[in-house]
């Protein structure tokens, strides 16, 4: 009777280290699962896109895209040179920053940009859909429809020079004076030109010296220094000093191409 009751005791005791161990492994499974339940790779949720010209010369900037998941998360870029169908893509060498400059070998493909996301969890990448196939630069404006100055290798006719305004220094040319200084303002439909010729002389001839001819700067003026010649005064009651004033593209004939002439008058007061 007393070994039959041992025998119970051992039982009872090997059956309750059983459902202790089990109890144990079962609460150490179900805090796995808790931690593995946590766990938040980053998931896209609206891919990155391109903002940016696709034009050689352009620079072309990626988003993010909006991504799920245990922040922070911090992202890596890589840009992609694919054909003209958004197809067979290759990574771009060194095109890993945010932004991007196209270059002669995008011309004719498109782009495309992929950002990797990655948390403490994860990562995971998502890519843009292609830009638009690249296109050269964009031709400089022709004619004098571009922002001031108007540059003159861009003008051609039948577009024309205009010489619209002028001054003197001094103001009033005297019976003493020795040295002139005239500026002449250049214009194309009303906006400066910078880069032309322009030439002047007084009338009739042999005032003043007639010097070289002057190149309008980005402000559209041109400023040309005369010297008094034997010929000045023309007259002994002379009232103006008259300028024959030409403004001219380099390599133009003289008298054709976008060059235009005016005569311009100046105060003279001989008892100065």
């Amino acid at each position: 009777m007393k070994r039959l009751r041992t025998s119970w005791v051992v039982v009872l005791a090997l059956t309750t280290a059983l459902v202790v161990t089990a109890g144990i492994a079962g609460f150490a499974g179900s805090g796995e699962a808790a931690r593995d339940a946590t766990l938040a790779p980053p998931t896209i949720q609206s891919p990155p896109t391109i903002s940016g010209t696709p034009e050689r010369g352009s620079t072309l900037t990626t988003s993010n895209g909006t991504w799920n998941g245990t922040a922070p998360i911090t992202y890596r870029y890589q840009w992609l040179r694919c054909d003209p169908t958004g197809g067979s893509c290759s990574n771009i060498g060194g095109g890993t920053e945010r932004t991007y400059e196209l270059k002669n070998p995008d011309v004719g493909n498109t782009l495309r940009a992929r950002v990797t996301a990655t948390n403490s969890d994860g990562s995971a990448s998502s890519t843009s859909v292609p830009t638009a196939v690249v296109r050269p630069d964009a031709p400089a404006p022709v004619g004098c429809a571009g922002n001031a100055p108007i540059p003159i290798a861009s003008i051609a006719p039948p577009e024309r020079l205009v010489v619209d305004r002028q001054s003197i220094n001094p103001s009033v040319v005297g019976g003493s004076t020795q040295s002139l200084t005239v500026r002449f303002h250049v214009s194309c439909r009303g906006k400066s030109v910078q880069g032309a010729l322009v030439y002047a002389t007084a009338v009739p001839f042999n005032q003043f010296s007639i010097p070289a001819e002057q190149t309008t700067g980005a402000d559209g003026w041109a400023e040309l220094r005369l010297n008094r010649l034997r010929g000045y005064p023309a007259a002994r009651n002379q009232q103006l000093l008259v300028f024959f004033a030409r403004a001219r593209k380099g390599g133009e004939d003289l008298l054709g191409g976008i060059s235009s002439r005016r005569l311009v008058s100046f105060p003279v007061d001989l008892r100065r």
